[in-house]
């Protein structure tokens, strides 16, 4: 046994490395979950209806699915490289790893991967998040005590406050800016489920617009940091830059897609009233929806001889106005 269990450079602290967010996997199982609850119900309706509610239920979950989980994805902008690096401080030994940089709406996720991963008597598997939410020059510090290796120092440097780079002002209120809009969307999707249940299928179409408006302006917001002054990042004899990634382009499809129900809505809405409110099954009344038998039935003539009913309407008499047989 050697000094701190022989853990290089000697700190007796074990290195834990950011894996998976959990908040994240919060929302992927949350939405799962009530995919499933929703598809047990599908057995119990007949017909063509069946196929259109399936359709329905899976384009809203997806669609609130990423509104919430676009808030914790670390992968707005990412940026990736191979190269030699120094691995450690006050030392010479060079390492050949993957690099890789993945910003979020929180904060930023770095990522080292030796190539291959076993060298200098190590396994080279870092994965580590730093947030700047008020708490990135403690976590910068608590890295410098943990002994991380010099990539990942020096890229987490950029997004303190007293780089010249000045990264964390720029992403730090670009970030806060588009999650507060994705929230908003939420919210507008949250409503525009409740108005489709209801007879007020316009409104709920234009709740669809409001959601997918509120997601290209937070599209947008992320944007301007592409207006500030652009840092590189150096590393050995490589370096890179930030560019959009998946959650990026993502929320710029689901916006899209929110803008296409929203518009399709809102014209069939105009065009069609009758079948849209059909297909949503808000404010049809129908006999074939009462299957009720009475039996043998003989009714009251006087009463009805001044009842007009007019073409498709439904006439269902009261107990007070049949007499039942009872066989």
């Amino acid at each position: 046994m050697t000094f701190y269990d022989d853990i290089y450079p000697f700190y007796n602290m074990r290195r834990t490395s950011f894996i998976f967010s959990g908040h994240l996997l919060t929302v992927i199982v949350c939405f799962l979950v009530t995919a499933l609850c929703l598809l047990l119900i599908l057995p119990g309706i007949r017909g063509k209806p069946r196929l259109f509610w399936l359709l329905r239920i899976v384009l809203s979950l997806f669609i609130g699915a990423v509104i919430v989980a676009l808030n914790f994805a670390d992968n707005w902008a990412e940026a990736r490289m191979t190269t030699n690096a120094t691995y450690k401080s006050f030392s010479n030994a060079v390492v050949h790893a993957d690099i890789g940089l993945h910003v979020g709406l929180y904060g930023i996720n770095v990522t080292l991967k030796g190539n291959p991963v076993i060298q200098l008597n190590e396994t080279i598997d870092y994965n580590e998040m730093f947030t700047w939410h008020d708490t990135i020059e403690e976590e910068y510090k608590a890295a410098l005590e943990k002994g991380l290796p010099n990539p990942i120092l020096y890229i987490a440097e950029k997004f303190t406050v007293n780089s010249p780079c000045g990264l964390i002002f720029h992403y730090r209120h670009s970030g806060r800016y588009a999650s507060a809009t994705l929230w908003s969307a939420f919210c507008c999707w949250m409503l525009a489920n409740v108005l489709l249940s209801m007879p007020v299928i316009l409104y709920a179409g234009y709740m669809m617009l409001a959601t997918g408006a509120f997601i290209f302006i937070s599209t947008a917001a992320f944007t301007a940091v592409k207006n500030a002054p652009q840092c590189i990042f150096s590393i050995g004899k490589a370096s890179f830059e930030a560019e959009y990634s998946l959650s990026f382009w993502l929320a710029l499809a689901t916006g899209a897609l929110c803008t296409i129900i929203g518009v399709v809505v809102v014209m069939m809405n105009f065009l069609v009233p009758e079948k849209i409110k059909e297909a949503f099954s808000v404010g049809m009344e129908t006999c074939e929806d009462e299957d009720v038998s009475y039996g043998e039935t003989y009714l009251n003539s006087a009463i009805l001889d001044h009842v007009t009913v007019s073409p498709g309407a439904c006439l269902t008499p009261s107990f007070s106005q049949i007499f039942v047989l009872k066989t």
